[in-house]
């Protein structure tokens, strides 16, 4: 098994996408199945998780079907933590989870709409 591409480099190559795939009740693109495969499927379970299950999220969806998921990277003594930000693509926060230790390389934006899960540059 190849080594994950933690610093993703061929991110950038993601554009649209030719296929979905059926991940937790939520279609991903090829673009956010590139991110899972490189060491970053925990990010997509999580923002997965809360899309399914937070109310507050649930309520924002039922008014406004489009989403903003940000994974911020914070550097300090130990290392890199890091934060998932969710938000209504207006830079209001709905949700923020902390993560004390992270081995991400990368800053993501996904956005969410129309039940798809897909990196900023596949929308």
């Amino acid at each position: 098994m190849e080594k994950p591409d933690l610093e993703l480099k061929a991110l950038n190559s993601y554009c649209g996408t030719q296929n979905y795939y059926q991940y937790m009740g939520v279609l991903l693109t090829d673009g956010v199945k590139y991110l899972m495969e490189n060491g970053y499927s925990w990010f997509v379970t999580d923002a997965i998780a809360v899309i399914v299950a937070h109310p507050k999220i649930r309520q924002h969806l039922q008014k406004d079907d489009f989403l903003t998921i940000k994974l911020k990277l914070n550097k300090d003594e130990d290392g890199y933590t890091a934060d998932m930000i969710i938000t209504d693509g207006n830079d209001t926060q709905l949700y923020r989870q902390h993560y004390d230790l992270t081995d991400a390389k990368r800053e993501l934006k996904l956005f969410y709409t129309g039940n798809v899960l897909m990196l900023a540059s596949e929308y």
